[in-house]
């Protein structure tokens, strides 16, 4: 099997989301804000899984663009939690943030790659 790097972090990163799920449920946090952040911070990987099987440039793009959209968001839930419950984020905002970067930058070099042919 090829090693993705992508497709590796992200997998990784859902397994942190998973952990750190387990830690804070039944903590402070409300519960609501704990499975939206398992649920988008999980998606990312599912979606990137899902772009790699894409069959065609296109699909590969429009999956891509959703695993952008859920980390945004997993990021708006780990920054509400750090602030709003005043618990350690840091660590998964960078993973996060790490994504958010590698991601966009495969997202612009598609658009590029389908520009140039259409």
């Amino acid at each position: 099997m090829k090693y993705n790097i992508l497709q590796e972090k992200s997998y990784s990163f859902s397994l942190s989301i998973i952990k750190y799920f387990q830690q804070i449920k039944g903590s402070i946090i409300d519960i609501t804000i704990a499975r939206q952040l398992l649920k988008s911070g999980t998606s990312i990987g599912a979606n990137i899984e899902e772009a790699l099987g894409a069959y065609s440039e296109k699909e590969f793009l429009a999956k891509l663009t959703i695993s952008y959209k859920e980390a945004r968001e997993t990021k708006y839930w780990l920054r509400l939690m750090k602030d709003g419950y005043n618990v350690q984020t840091d660590s998964l905002l960078d993973d996060c943030e790490e994504l958010l970067k590698i991601i966009g930058t495969i997202q612009i070099k598609t658009k590029n790659k389908l520009s140039s042919i259409s």
